[in-house]
């Protein structure tokens, strides 16, 4: 299961910005693209499980899932790619290269203001 392991490298992250804070972390956001995506009920859990007795105990986490990126080779727009229509959203051609995946980024901490 990748989303545990996944769960205590971003644990150990906001751990770490807490400390240099000084602060509790409340929530955080995550983004993954579609080849490195999370599953959120199984990262939920995981993170629920990996961070009891940490000050991450409770932190909220917000998953964006980002879609697939392709560029048109006839007018160059960068789009997201629609599996079900893949074609240009600008001009419609289905001449398009694949961009890279979105990685899995830590994207925001938010922190308790006192």
């Amino acid at each position: 299961m990748h989303e545990t392991v996944v769960a205590q490298n971003m644990i150990d992250a906001v751990l770490q910005e807490a400390k240099k804070h000084c602060k509790k972390p409340v929530r955080i956001k995550v983004s993954c693209g579609q080849l490195n995506a999370l599953n959120e009920e199984v990262f939920g859990f995981a993170f629920d499980v990996v961070s009891q007795g940490t000050l991450c105990e409770g932190v909220q986490v917000e998953i964006e899932h980002k879609p697939f990126q392709a560029q048109c080779q006839d007018c160059h727009q960068t789009f997201d790619l629609d599996i079900d229509q893949p074609q240009c959203t600008a001009c419609q051609s289905d001449s398009f290269e694949l961009m890279p995946d979105a990685p899995l980024i830590l994207e925001e901490i938010e922190f308790l203001e006192e």
